[in-house]
């Protein structure tokens, strides 16, 4: 059995988890017992897509792939949990501050401000309006 206590709009409840299946749990809120029922969500696998960067029309094409495929972990703004991208905040080549919002996911049915971590200049943007994203995919790559 799992114990939580919650406060909400100035009520305190007591919430205990006494069982617990894939649909259906019985909960006891301030000694007060229920039966919850709940439809079980479809399965979702997280697809993660990235916008392929043009090549440089170089005579060495490999140590232009390079390069590419380093700023996307280090220098990388990433989502902390899986969801959907609502809104891409800004454009390659805008200069953005540690803490503007570049990124706007939904999230659990909450929409969650994705901000820059540091100060940069906007090299690539890998998602775009709509695509589901997998928890520390890569959304946003700063120079």
């Amino acid at each position: 059995m799992k114990e939580y206590k919650y406060t909400i709009d100035g009520n305190q409840y007591c919430v205990a988890i006494e069982e617990a299946g894939e649909t259906t749990a019985k909960v006891t809120v301030n000694g007060t017992e229920y039966n919850v029922e709940w439809e079980k969500p479809k399965e979702e696998k997280p697809v993660v897509k990235v916008k392929p960067v043009a090549a440089k029309p170089a005579a060495a094409p490999a140590p232009a792939a390079a390069p590419a495929a380093a700023p996307v972990n280090g220098n990388a703004i990433k989502t902390p949990l899986p969801g959907v991208i609502i809104d891409v905040k800004v454009n390659v080549g805008d200069t953005v501050k540690k803490g503007d919002t570049v990124v706007v996911l939904e999230a659990m049915k909450m929409e969650n401000n994705i901000n820059a971590d540091r100060d940069g200049k906007v090299a690539s943007i890998a998602v775009k309006k709509g695509d589901t994203v997998a928890d520390g995919a890569a959304l946003i790559v700063l120079e």
